[in-house]
């Protein structure tokens, strides 16, 4: 993921303290197994077979992990352990980027105990996964539409939980990344000379996402598309709402000037 780039440490933070809770360390032996022939066929006592996949995941071998924590679903469906390895089994391939498996297990928990007390973090994980799958603005952006839904989810199901605070801050984050998509197939209607088009675009900023970082300049675009359409009135309502709203912007210094020398009557009035 390039826009959305966050510190590393502060977005594992909250998952890392409910994988630590989940987690719990046994006592019982390893068991062996270095493939999913071998786990397919050797059968492991639960304490053995979950305190192996932990070791893996200990170990950095998270895929491994993943493998193994599903292999207790597998061998012992009724056991408590089952549905601690479930989860554990999606965190794990989170760890290792498998995005889409760690969604179809964190879904497959929440289908199987939809009230469980560790459905919070089922659902942000499922929002994580989303969420560092986000593209360049350049690129169609349905992953970023399927992270703001799932982020949107768990601060509506879970809002006084630890993840929601979290879960606000990306859909900030994500809302920003949408507005820069509009803003770069608006400026590319600008160039093409599709002024209507333009405008719709930079009409969606000042609307959907009008608290991120990209409403000036879709501010300063509508007075610009609006002279370019010979509707200077528009444009001179758009640089009044830039210039009250953002003053001493860059955007503003250029739509006073646009407006001085495109329509020089209205932006004396």
């Amino acid at each position: 993921m390039s826009a959305l780039t966050t510190n590393n440490r502060s977005l594992l933070r909250p998952v890392m303290m409910a994988t630590a809770a989940l987690a719990t360390v046994f006592t019982a032996a390893c068991g062996g197994g270095q493939n999913r022939e071998e786990m397919a066929y050797v059968a492991r006592d639960v304490e053995s077979l979950y305190t192996a996949a932990k070791d893996r995941l200990d170990q950095g071998n998270a895929k491994m992990a993943a493998a193994l924590f599903d292999e207790v679903e597998r061998q012992h469906p009724y056991s408590p352990w089952a549905r601690r390895a479930q989860l554990m089994s999606a965190f794990s391939y989170y760890v290792s980027r498998d995005y889409n498996q760690s969604i179809q297990s964190a879904q497959r928990f929440l289908s199987i105990h939809p009230g469980n007390k560790d459905a919070p973090y089922a659902y942000y994980l499922i929002a994580l996964c989303y969420y560092e799958q986000i593209s360049d603005v350049e690129r169609d952006q349905k992953i970023t539409e399927q992270a703001l839904t799932a982020l949107q989810e768990v601060e509506r199901r879970f809002p006084d939980s630890q993840y929601a605070a979290d879960a606000r801050l990306k859909t900030d984050l994500v809302y920003d990344h949408l507005a820069g998509k509009e803003m770069e197939i608006g400026r590319f209607y600008e160039r093409s000379g599709r002024w209507l088009g333009a405008q719709i675009r930079f009409q969606n900023v000042i609307e959907k996402y009008q608290r991120t970082s990209h409403t000036p300049e879709a501010l300063f675009r509508l007075t610009e598309t609006n002279l370019a359409l010979g509707i200077p009135s528009e444009a001179k309502k758009y640089a009044a709402v830039l210039g009250s709203n953002y003053p001493g912007s860059k955007w503003y210094k250029r739509a006073y000037e646009l407006m001085e020398d495109k329509a020089p009557t209205f932006a004396a009035n």
